[in-house]
């Protein structure tokens, strides 16, 4: 029956009926009476005159459909800019360390400029992080050069999990690589699950350090759209540097960690004391990602270094700013980040790569 219809059962039947309807609920006592052939024609007569009254109406707002969309709610202009923020939402970790190469922990966002290619950037988001979630990979080279130094490797890598993984928080996978790239244990934070992957590996075969990273970074790191809360994500490498099997270059090995916002931690297992071409290698990718180089002389110096790390990752500074370059270009972007204190030295990433059009939440809706 049509919305309007029961309404007839108070003020419109007291006007068809002439005021009776009113008396049946006002005298209890008195016999009801049935409506005589005249009044009940009247009281169709009116119930069919307003149905049709209603359709006519519900015609008239189909042929205006303007006043239909009056009603929807508005999309705000709040809307789009919260997607502009996220999308142009820039993560930075960092390490800070006085003259000595001591950390510093007691610093705040003041005490810091930011710059985009050489535009100034306002600091949104600062804090010491420490608790964010990690997610770890450990590749660890296997050509026949390091076949003497493999079980160092192996014990110091397994003691370096050991320590540092918070198990219900951080996941880590191991790799191994000579010819080509092997994943040996996928993402997991257990930690006798990870030892037994490394344990597992054989040195033989040349070395493919480019795949590896490129490999890694691509399918265990790259995360679309990005993850929240921010993870931070370490790639641990121990290699010689001396890459002779890669079908991707340096370059587009670290284009990718760039991509995936890795920074990368590397172990050289070069042992003769002179630098070496894959020292420099080596140096170059941790440099650009914000992490560290270490170059121990003795195997015995692995758990050190390996040590040195996990303090590290307990003691970044995490910032974000809302670049001023709205454009989606895909572009790379520097970075810079001066502390106030002169004395005091930065690690971080050199940039970042700009999203594409294709890339920006607008357009995966």
């Amino acid at each position: 029956m049509p919305v309007g219809l029961p309404r007839l059962g108070s003020r419109g039947t007291e006007r068809a009926s002439g005021g009776r309807a009113a008396s049946l609920t006002a005298l209890p006592g008195a016999p009801i009476m049935p409506l005589d052939e005249a009044e009940s024609r009247a009281m169709k007569r009116l119930a069919i005159a307003l149905l049709l009254s209603c359709m006519f109406a519900g015609w008239v707002r189909s042929q205006n459909p303007e006043a239909g969309s009056r009603s929807a709610p508005a999309q705000t202009p709040g809307d789009s800019e919260k997607i502009r923020v996220r999308v142009n939402l820039v993560n930075v970790l960092m390490t800070v360390t006085d003259k000595k190469n001591r950390l510093v922990l007691d610093l705040t966002k003041d005490d810091f400029r930011v710059s985009e290619d050489k535009t100034p950037q306002v600091i949104r988001y600062f804090s010491r992080e420490t608790d964010l979630p990690l997610r770890i990979g450990v590749l660890i080279d296997t050509s026949n050069s390091i076949r003497d130094r493999l079980h160092f490797e192996q014990e110091a890598a397994i003691d370096f999990l050991n320590a540092t993984l918070r198990p219900g928080k951080d996941l880590a996978y191991v790799v191994g690589f000579d010819v080509e790239p092997q994943l040996v244990q996928d993402y997991t934070d257990d930690a006798e699950k990870l030892s037994d992957g490394i344990r597992r590996l054989q040195a033989g075969g040349v070395t493919s350090l480019f795949d590896a990273i490129y490999f890694s970074c691509k399918e265990k790191m790259l995360f679309f759209p990005p993850p929240e809360p921010y993870l931070r994500r370490v790639m641990i490498v121990v290699s010689d540097g001396q890459d002779n099997q890669s079908e991707h270059t340096r370059e587009e090995a670290l284009a990718m960690a760039q991509r995936a916002e890795v920074t990368i931690y590397a172990i050289s297992t070069n042992r003769t004391g002179t630098p070496s071409r894959g020292d420099k290698v080596l140096k170059r990718l941790a440099e650009e990602t914000g992490g560290r180089a270490f170059f121990p002389f003795e195997a015995s110096e692995l758990a050190s270094d390996f040590q040195e790390i996990s303090r590290e990752l307990r003691s970044q500074y995490s910032l974000a700013y809302v670049s001023t370059n709205t454009t989606h270009d895909g572009t790379f972007r520097n970075i810079t980040i001066e502390p106030l204190d002169r004395a005091l030295r930065v690690r971080a990433k050199a940039g970042y790569w700009a999203q594409t059009p294709e890339q920006t939440p607008a357009a995966k809706q």
